[in-house]
């Protein structure tokens, strides 16, 4: 009954989101304000150059890589909309993904259902795709690295953590929490990974993170107990595949590439449309190039939210990833609305595992979520469509909006009951021996 019943959710949601995009065309043809995103037009643009020999990197503001026009390229030849089923089809996969690792971990099935609605039924998340934002394919591709994990093909999950990286840079920061889950006490050779199941009561200490913080001062072990099989082949195999694809469209495209795709997202700076913190000072300072002591400001509070959280949760790997990727958006220079489908489609995997109740915590994360962005929103047309001078009123919605993208950062933390994915083998003699 279950399955039929998850096909139902699945061919519903389908249909949804076919009749968004029809409606989409229709909006586009008879409205002033068009319901596709900006970014689809400039995919599409990208691709018809490239169907007709030439660079992507010549359409100005297309900063992805070449993968995306190429598989967009049916836009110039099938339909104007073929990218949108794509980035939908990525949408539904997404849920089918989410339902895959919560049976795997064991999760009821009433619990997983209701997850894969949050995901499914999100206006948020099926808006996304049907508008030409090809976020939900980094969401699928970084689900099924997870699910290879959890099915112990390390080298499988290695090639496609490398593809996603390529395809969208920030998804490097699920870097280490990988490296930390593929202990040699979890994954060995020839031997599947023991998955640990959902228990209603489990809460496992974290005071884990002190002994590794701790045993991170004996260069010995750190160097040890890193240089594990299954560490070195994921991270040489990623690396390979990120740096063909990266040597493989510099040779076709050259400067414009690697600047575009890659180097342009590590300086990015964006005075408008931004919900960060910073965009004030990025638009004061926008025809100054910013000192290294400024990027240095900007930058420690990324880096040490995210070392701290990786040392915390990382055995706990699907949560380590949501709440770095929180933390990630709300410290980063640049934010914009669709970075948030980024940690949306990690919520669904640790509801499982929340105290939090609906009401009234859960309301009153999802009320200051959605009224401090629903209040930046209201400066930004009051600046953008109006014309006035309100940049400080922005800054400081700005500010508000932080603060509540922290309050729901510490409220998934506190009612989190930490689990880790795997649980340890067995340790055999002759194991212990080659671990020591």
């Amino acid at each position: 009954m279950a399955p039929i019943q998850f096909r139902a959710l699945l061919i519903v949601s389908a249909v949804l989101r076919v009749v968004l995009i029809l409606y989409g065309e229709w909006q586009d043809a008879h409205m002033e304000v068009r319901y596709t995103d900006i970014d689809y037009i400039v995919f599409s643009d990208a691709a018809s150059l490239m169907a007709s020999g030439k660079s992507p990197f010549q359409r100005s503001t297309y900063r992805y890589s070449p993968l995306l026009a190429f598989l967009l390229l049916p836009n110039s030849i099938l339909h104007r909309s073929w990218g949108k089923f794509i980035f939908s089809a990525a949408d539904l996969l997404v849920g089918l993904f989410i339902r895959i690792i919560l049976k795997l971990r064991g999760v009821p099935e009433k619990l997983s259902m209701i997850s894969v609605i949050v995901w499914l039924f999100n206006p948020f998340t099926f808006t996304i795709g049907t508008r030409g934002n090809c976020e939900p394919i980094v969401c699928a591709l970084v689900l099924w690295v997870f699910i290879c994990l959890m099915n112990g093909r390390v080298l499988q999950a290695a090639f496609w953590y490398g593809l996603v990286v390529h395809f969208r840079i920030y998804p490097i920061i699920y870097a280490l929490p990988i490296l930390v889950i593929l202990d040699p006490h979890v994954f060995r050779p020839g031997q599947k990974p023991r998955l640990q199941y959902w228990n209603r009561w489990q809460d496992s200490p974290q005071s884990s993170s002190v002994t590794r913080l701790t045993q991170l001062l004996c260069p010995w072990f750190l160097l040890k107990s890193a240089l594990t099989r299954e560490r070195i082949l994921f991270s040489f195999i990623s690396a390979a595949v990120f740096f063909l694809f990266t040597g493989l469209f510099y040779h076709l495209y050259g400067w414009d590439f690697l600047y575009e795709a890659l180097l342009y997202h590590l300086t990015r700076t964006d005075p408008r449309h931004n919900f960060s913190i910073y965009f004030y000072h990025i638009y004061l300072q926008y025809h100054r190039k910013l000192s290294i002591l400024e990027k240095l400001v900007s930058f420690l509070p990324q880096l040490v939210v995210q070392v701290v959280l990786v040392f915390s949760f990382a055995k706990d790997l699907p949560f380590c990833c949501l709440v770095q990727t929180v933390a990630f958006v709300a410290f980063n220079k640049v934010m914009t609305a669709q970075y948030f489908v980024w940690f949306f489609c990690l919520l669904p995997l640790v509801l499982a595992w929340s105290n939090m109740k609906l009401k009234w915590k859960g309301l009153s994360c999802i009320a200051l979520w959605v009224g401090g962005q629903l209040h930046w929103l209201f400066w930004g047309y009051m600046l953008e469509f109006k014309g006035q001078n309100v940049f400080l009123q922005l800054w400081m919605a700005s500010i508000i909006f932080l603060a509540a993208n922290t309050y729901v950062l510490v409220s998934l933390i506190r009612d989190h009951r930490f689990s880790p994915v795997f649980a340890q083998l067995e340790t055999t003699s002759k194991d212990s021996k080659k671990l020591k």
